[in-house]
């Protein structure tokens, strides 16, 4: 369970120096800090349960999320969050694993999410619509959608079968609120390669 030092702190208000008992603790495996005035008290609790409280609003989303629901191939071993109107990227290396989170705009931040639950953890992550257009909100744009190809099936290894199970009219709904020729691209494209599946 994850608890912030406050909460640890009262939890311990009969010691006569609280601060201390739970400095013993973190020294003895009883809780583990994983930033500054947050701690879990499960040493096993998977990182991807933690990444909403370490900072926010966020949900998880990019490379973490396309590997989740299998789209790509490599295993991620960073958890990569959305936030929105933080300026600058943030990375944190804690003992549960290695954050980011990066901006992604305002007006698409809160479509395109699911509330998961994991046990006693709920946990944000984005769909894989939505994972798909917050990375390629970030890359490069491409100048047309024979590049846009190449970029989901050779550069970001998406399975092409992958592809064809997404829900492109959610992605056209989206579409609008980032502003990102990557995006429009990406539409044109996906109703492409199913024009060319089904002839």
């Amino acid at each position: 369970m994850i608890k912030t030092t406050d909460m640890l702190l009262e939890e311990l208000k009969s010691y006569a120096n609280p601060k201390s008992k739970l400095s013993r603790m973190v020294k003895n495996g009883e809780v583990f800090p994983i930033v500054k005035g947050l701690y879990e008290t499960d040493r096993n609790t998977p990182a991807h349960l933690l990444a909403g409280s370490i900072y926010g609003p966020s949900y998880i989303s990019f490379e973490y999320a396309l590997s989740f629901y299998g789209m790509i191939p490599e295993a991620v071993y960073t958890v990569t969050c959305a936030t929105f109107e933080k300026k600058k990227k943030k990375r944190y290396e804690t003992a549960f694993g290695t954050f980011t989170y990066r901006d992604i705009p305002s007006e698409a931040f809160p479509q395109g999410i699911r509330i998961m639950k994991d046990g006693d953890y709920y946990y944000r992550i984005a769909t894989p619509e939505k994972a798909l257009c917050d990375k390629l909100y970030t890359v490069k744009p491409v100048a047309n959608s024979a590049q846009m190809k190449t970029l989901l099936l050779d550069d970001l290894r998406i399975d092409e079968d992958e592809l064809g199970k997404l829900d492109l009219g959610e992605i056209e709904r989206m579409a609008g609120s980032y502003h990102s020729t990557n995006i429009t691209k990406l539409c044109t494209t996906l109703r492409r390669l199913r024009n060319e599946r089904s002839n």
